[in-house]
């Protein structure tokens, strides 16, 4: 019984050792790789095609105001005010879930859809939302809210292997993330929670 506490301590800290260190250097390092971005590929292997993943990073200041404005009031409206998580968001999904019988709503904020995107993969289980909320912890103590946000900007789904909101819109609005109008800039945050159901429409959006 021992050695096996000991082999759970010694797994535990060795899970928070690296971690932190990928946490740190995500701090620095574009995220260029997202446990998302790998299974949308081994989905498109295993139906038999050839899935090519549009992904280019840019730094927040390439990005339009419009977008980050429509990102965050659309996604979490009170991001700068709270530490990671909204109490009142949580609570809310847990009373449906409840109401449903499984998991329909994660009353994620901006922080912990970023720990989701970079760190876990989409599986909407509780131990997911555990490991989740523990990024979410990690990212607001040692990134900041710029960097969360830029790096939600750069990571999120936009299509079918469209990552980021630079190509995104380069993709639908052959334009760069920092020429995106107001309009443009809602069209991409309205494809957020479903971005492979409803990018077709934007193709030809001014």
């Amino acid at each position: 019984m021992q050695r096996f506490i000991r082999f759970c301590v010694c797994c535990a800290a060795a899970f928070m050792a690296v971690s932190i260190a990928l946490v740190v250097l995500y701090r620095f390092v574009p995220v260029r790789l997202t446990p998302l971005m790998v299974m949308r590929k081994a989905e498109a292997f295993g139906r038999g095609e050839q899935l090519t993943l549009r992904h280019e990073w840019v730094p927040l200041e390439r990005i339009s105001p419009d977008m980050i404005s429509a990102v965050v009031e659309s996604e979490d409206a009170h991001y700068y005010e709270h530490g990671g998580f909204s109490c009142e968001d949580m609570i809310d999904a847990f009373y449906r879930n409840r109401r449903a019988g499984y998991i329909v709503a994660g009353g994620s904020t901006i922080s912990q859809q970023t720990a989701k995107n970079v760190f876990c993969t989409p599986a909407r289980t509780y131990v997911r939302k555990l490991v989740e909320a523990y990024y979410t912890m990690l990212i607001e103590l040692l990134w900041g809210k710029d960097r969360i946000l830029e790096v939600y900007l750069n990571v999120i789904e936009l299509g079918d292997g469209v990552f980021g909101v630079e190509s995104a819109a380069q993709e639908y609005f052959s334009t760069s993330a920092l020429q995106l109008s107001p309009g443009q800039s809602v069209s991409l945050t309205g494809i957020i929670p479903c971005p492979r159901c409803y990018n077709a429409w934007l193709y030809g959006v001014e």
